[in-house]
């Protein structure tokens, strides 16, 4: 058949359940498992074949089977529940944002990928469910928020593997008019269509629509018939392809996300890049500007001021650098439409690589979004330490403490991640809004009021229900590869609900090690087969399809699977998705994770297990680091850095073992003790592991952390800086351009008369001579500088005329100082003391 188009005509759905389209199209449904109900009820098959598409089921389900659910009571009346829960979530007035955050402008969120359901395969792993999160936490907070994506109409690869256990990559091509997604349209009516100019021709994008609840989520697609064939091909795949394929794409997210933005009339005050793949969004913003009448310096002031970047990678490899030769084929027009120069404007992206065997120049995406940005974090604590250490560079005579990357721990979204079963128990004990109010801790200190039993029978049930999952995809797994059928019938003895279960589920990178627990076989069979306290353990995970040695610890924890001492007690289950996640995270007992610290930037997967009461086991990086508190799970290892990978694998592994043997599993088999009345134990460990994770690191806490933090200042900032035709802006760019030019002529002398050893709180005198080279004095900063250890205390100097300085300087704890005296300058208006990037040390 030659097809010369397509359409989706929808069923005729009778007025009783006449509005079960329409919720199809809001992912409400992601998170609302009484929702999703209605439509697996419809036809269980259809519902798992097409990857729990609410759409998809609408299409293919028969007209009789409509008629009939219309005609059952039981049915109806859990649609009008639903239908009413929806509408009064819609219609919600009183949001958080409406009370604590009246003053926050519109928030534009660019991402390049998003994990909001696996019917929507536009996501690879945890940046794109944190993502897809961060949509679902905005809406319920009622944020004015608008995401922008990409549609990858191939998705990203379903995993297959092989006989041998070898991940094999599989790409789909997704019919989008079966996906809860509309085609965005323009006031006047009219399909959107934006034009971006790549390379050498120019590129046409539709922009699709995806509700999220209150909120949208704008998805870009050069799959269009005006576009050449390897044009279209632009958001064909995420992750897939070379340097100059993902290029483009970043052409795509960042300066046709804008375009899109101003051809819908969506408002934006604030613009938040979700990793450094969005960071040339602030191109097409400055080449707004500058059309518009300002000169680049000041446009690019005016950008920067309310735009916030989030990095999420601690490994320097996985930040991306491109050299100056493509980006040209890419940008070479760039400088012209800008009113800069090529050196200005790659000069905000340069970072001098060691490539080939010497250095260059490279375009990094990281370093530009720094320095398109006025406000930067990381995601946990400690990476955001790591992250401050990473790009310390870029603020030379600095230290790492003092760099402006602060951090924001992740979170996940709790609803999405929580059992309908656990849900039910926990509104017996929490208040009756409790949904809305999931980061205040002390409401969930009413979790202590549920017994031992009731929890051990819904963790039961949920325990279940995953192992009934995991049978099932093994069989389809076995039946694909061919095998016998009394390897099929095996499937049915796969893992036992009374043993102890560990789950394992991750992005197959090496760094995070997930082979580590096979370090020594024997003691791993040891207490696997422990015949009075049994031990089993469920895997998941992709590797990129570039990534072999990824691949290999696949392949590795496979061939362990079928060996005879670990069958059926050890599982690998291929193309980890949102569904397979959260089939274990509530159906595990544990969570494991083993990261090679500092690697882990954060790390979500241990929290939504502990929502559902599964304690965490884990090496303390990311998220866990903040999360453990002695109560509530266990520590892999210490709270150390190692030099010696093997000497660190080893460590970890022995702690690993060990706390299993002696502490996770005794607790676990130890028979109740009436007497304790569940202070101890192990339904203690669930307790304290849902009533200390749940509001610490949910979705909302880090959304409303986002939001006060950085979403309202730069609301203001933005607006400050851009009123008056940028006025504020045009003085802090010219200020920047004079003190740079000035700061090599500029130059500090300084004295301090220490005693070779002093008491403490006894005071020294620093002095320091400064030549400021026509800066005004009270443009300039001088401090002295005391590091003692890791802590550093900055003193300011007072100014005695004439560029002389002084200050008593108090050395208030025992410990050896090193001391030293700095100049910077500064203005008001400066988001933070290094923004101009210039500090002179005496």
């Amino acid at each position: 058949m030659n097809v010369i188009g397509q359409v989706t005509v929808l069923p005729q759905l009778p007025p009783a359940i006449g509005r079960l389209s329409e919720l199809a199209y809001n992912l409400y449904w992601s998170w609302t498992p009484h929702a999703q109900a209605l439509y697996r009820d419809l036809d269980p098959d259809i519902w798992e074949r097409f990857q729990h598409n609410p759409v998809r089921v609408l299409l293919e389900v028969s007209q009789e089977r409509l008629t009939q659910a219309a005609a059952d009571p039981e049915y109806v009346d859990r649609y009008t529940r639903v239908l009413a829960d929806f509408d009064a979530y819609m219609g919600k007035k009183d949001t958080w944002a409406s009370q604590h955050a009246p003053g926050l402008a519109p928030v534009a969120y660019f991402s390049m990928e998003y994990g909001l359901a696996e019917a929507l395969p536009i996501y690879s792993g945890g940046l794109g469910v944190l993502a897809g999160d961060h949509c679902k936490s905005a809406s319920d907070l009622g944020l004015p928020f608008t995401a922008v994506g990409l549609l990858f109409y191939q998705g990203y690869f379903r995993q297959l593997l092989n006989k041998e256990g070898w991940q094999e990559e599989a790409y789909d091509e997704v019919d989008v008019t079966t996906l809860p997604i509309r085609a965005a349209h323009a006031p006047s009516g009219e399909e959107v269509r934006v034009q971006v100019h790549i390379g050498d021709r120019d590129v046409q994008v539709r922009v699709w629509e995806l509700r999220v609840g209150r909120i949208k989520v704008l998805l870009l697609d050069s799959n269009v018939p005006e576009n050449s064939e390897e044009d279209r091909k632009l958001t064909a795949r995420l992750y897939g392809g070379n340097q100059d394929l993902r290029f483009q794409q970043y052409l795509l997210l960042g300066v046709a996300g804008i375009r899109a933005l101003r051809a819908l009339n969506v408002p934006a005050g604030v613009y938040h890049m979700n990793e450094g793949h969005a960071a040339l969004l602030g191109l097409e913003r400055i080449r707004e500007l500058v059309e518009g009448g300002l000169d680049f310096r000041t446009a690019q002031e005016t950008v920067a001021s309310n735009t916030l970047f989030t990095t999420h990678t601690p490994v320097p490899a996985g930040n991306d650098a491109f050299a100056y030769d493509l980006v040209d084929k890419y940008l070479g027009q760039w400088p012209a439409r800008l009113h800069t120069s090529r050196e200005e404007l790659y000069g905000l992206a340069r970072q001098d690589q060691f490539w080939d065997g010497h250095w260059v120049p490279t375009f990094s995406m990281t370093v530009f979004a720094l320095n398109m940005s006025r406000a930067a974090n990381g995601v946990s604590e400690l990476h955001g330490e790591v992250s401050r250490e990473m790009w310390k560079f870029l603020y030379p005579g600095a230290e790492a403490e003092e760099v402006p990357i602060g951090h924001i721990t992740n979170g996940a979204h709790n609803l999405t991640f929580t059992s309908q079963a656990m849900r039910d128990l926990l509104s017996t004990v929490l208040p009756a809004d409790w949904t809305e109010r999931l980061q205040e801790e002390a409401m969930w200190t009413a979790v202590e009021g549920l017994s031992d039993a009731q929890l051990a029978d819904v963790q039961l049930d949920m325990k279940r229900e995953m192992i009934a999952f995991v049978r099932r995809r093994l069989r389809e797994q076995l039946t694909r590869n061919g095998a016998s059928a009394a390897d099929l019938a095996a499937t049915e003895s796969v893992l036992s609900e009374n043993a102890l279960t560990i789950g394992f589920a991750r992005r197959f990178a090496t760094y995070k090690r997930a082979t580590l627990i096979f370090r020594d076989k024997a003691r791993l069979s040891r207490i696997v087969n422990d015949p009075a306290r049994p031990v089993q353990i469920v895997f998941a995970g992709k590797a990129h399809p570039a990534d072999n040695p990824g691949k290999a610890f696949i392949q590795e924890i496979y061939r362990v699977s079928q060996e005879p001492e670990f069958r059926g007690k050890i599982v690998i289950l291929e193309n980890y998705d949102l569904a397979v996640a959260r089939h274990l995270v509530q159906g595990v007992d544990i969570w494991l994770n083993n990261p090679r610290r500092p690697l882990e930037a954060s790390g979500t997967s241990g929290m939504k297990a502990s929502f559902n009461g599964a304690p965490n086991f884990s090496i303390l990086d990311g998220w866990w680091r903040e999360g453990y508190d002695g109560t509530n799970g266990w520590p892999i290892g210490e709270d150390r850095e190692y030099t010696d990978l093997n000497v660190q694998d080893d460590a970890d592994a022995y702690s690993l073992y060990q706390t299993l043997e002696t502490q996770i599993v005794p607790l676990y088999y130890a028979p109740a003790s009436p007497e304790a009345e569940g202070r101890s134990g192990w339904a203690h460990t669930v307790r304290r592991a849902i009533q200390t994770v749940s509001p610490r690191f949910s979705m909302q806490r880090q959304v409303i952390d986002y939001t006060q933090q950085y979403y309202l200042p730069l609301s203001q900032r933005g607006a400050a800086l851009a009123a008056n035709g940028s006025q504020r802006a045009r003085e802090v760019a010219s200020w920047k351009t004079w003190v740079r030019q000035q700061w090599p002529h500029t130059s500090l002398n300084a004295t301090a008369h220490l005693p070779a050893t002093a008491r403490p709180g006894q005071k020294v005198e620093v002095q320091a001579s400064v030549n400021p080279a026509g800066i005004r004095p009270e443009e300039l900063r001088v401090e002295a500088v005391l590091k003692r250890g890791h802590h550093i205390t900055r003193v300011p100097l007072t100014s005695q005329g004439d560029g002389k300085y002084s200050a008593q300087v108090p050395l208030e704890d025992s410990g050896l100082y090193s001391v030293g005296v700095r100049m910077l300058p500064e203005i008001d208006g400066l988001s933070n003391e290094l923004e101009a990037g210039l500090i002179r040390w005496a």
